[in-house]
């Protein structure tokens, strides 16, 4: 049973877009709890990869304690991991807080990783198919996209930002079709979704802002010593936006003015996208509750705890 006689609920979600607030916001709420936070974040499970994805530890101090977390700093830098091993982390990472009556708070911005909880994804284990991918590598981008479209629902939203993402992408979507009982399941989870809605100006706005803030706390740097670290090119420009655009940089591809322009239309890209995506959620069925950004953050959540009494 829960903590702190939320019987009703076993797990509560805090999302939004890049930059809306919302990790200060859950660690506010699970101190409230009594409860600790399950990252979401597909990105932030890479170790030494912190500025470039938004690790801000300082938001998980309140009132001088520091809230745990779960699913950070866990996986290899150059790794891929992904959402089969996600979900297997998050099961064993909220069964083990349920065994000592502790509140899941589930906080990120990837839409996909979230989903696959609140809606409980059946999804089978696909094993790379070195055949498919030497056929699928003689085809162009673009034919490889027109195949990627042809499937009723895609990898992921970024699954067509590499000639990589792509062949995984299909890959996955062909191998499924024949899943059959191979099929991993969930458990259905009773939930509360909520969403720091911030306005598009302001959102573009911290954005902005928070960008230049980490270039000049060592981003750049940062990708310098994975590279070093025997970290590859490709694999960087995998991780998309930061890690892309500053691998471009650093290689020599582009000029700073370049990379940082570039970098920024894509963060605003991403962030439209991640609300296309909480929108998708709410089209199939999903309820988000949706708490003002502009409020202090205390009051953001008090909201969100007064949904828990619903």
């Amino acid at each position: 049973m829960p903590a702190r006689g939320n019987a009703k609920y076993d797990i509560l979600v805090i999302t939004g877009p890049t930059a809306s607030g919302k990790t200060a916001t859950a660690a506010v709420v699970a101190e409230r709890l009594g409860g600790e936070i399950i990252s979401a974040d597909s990105r932030q499970v890479y170790r030494k990869m912190d500025l470039g994805t938004g690790k801000d530890y300082d938001d998980y101090m309140v009132g001088g304690k520091r809230i745990p977390f779960h699913l950070i700093d866990i996986a290899r830098p150059g790794s891929r991991y992904n959402l089969f091993e996600y979900r297997k982390d998050f099961l064993r990472v909220y069964s083990e807080l349920k065994s000592r009556n502790v509140f899941p708070v589930l906080c990120g911005g990837s839409g996909m990783y979230i989903d696959s909880i609140v809606s409980a994804y059946r999804l089978a284990e696909v094993a790379p198919d070195p055949v498919l991918r030497a056929e699928l590598e003689k085809k162009p981008m673009a034919e490889l996209v027109k195949i990627l479209s042809s499937y009723k629902r895609l990898h992921n939203i970024t699954d067509i930002d590499t000639r990589k993402r792509v062949i995984r992408a299909i890959e996955i979507e062909m191998q499924r079709k024949t899943a059959g009982d191979e099929e991993l399941s969930f458990p259905r989870l009773r939930h509360v979704v909520a969403a720091i809605s911030v306005d598009r100006e302001s959102r573009r706005e911290r954005i902005s802002a928070r960008l230049r803030q980490r270039l000049e706390s060592g981003m750049i740097d940062e990708v310098r010593d994975l590279l070093a670290r025997g970290v590859g090119d490709e694999d960087l420009i995998y991780y998309g936006l930061e890690y892309k655009y500053i691998t471009f940089y650093l290689r020599g591809d582009i000029d700073y003015d370049t990379m940082l322009r570039d970098l920024e239309v894509a963060i605003h890209q991403y962030a439209k996208r991640q609300m296309t995506w909480f929108r998708g959620m709410e089209r199939k069925g999903t309820v988000i509750h949706w708490v003002d950004g502009q409020l202090p953050v205390d009051e953001r959540a008090g909201e969100i705890l007064r949904l828990l009494k619903m």
